[in-house]
């Protein structure tokens, strides 16, 4: 199981998928019309490392965290 998490303003609990790449991941937040808007603005991290390929391993345990942007001042 893989623990996906979505921080800021996404404002979604976090879930535990079934994924062994972040392809995986990727399409089964597609199917969730809540989030499938915040994917292709967010960054991707993987055990709190930053990640760009789909095509990335995963293994149970690890957490994906989609990271939105964000403004600040």
């Amino acid at each position: 199981m893989i623990k996906v998490e979505f921080l800021g303003p996404i404002g979604k609990a976090s879930i535990e998928i079934e994924a062994k790449t972040l392809a995986d991941v990727s399409a089964k937040l597609k199917e969730d019309e809540t989030i499938a808007p915040w994917l292709s603005k967010c960054a991707v991290a993987v055990n709190d490392t930053m990640v760009k390929e789909l095509d990335f391993a995963l293994k149970s345990g690890d957490r994906v965290s989609i990271l939105p942007p964000v403004c600040g001042g």
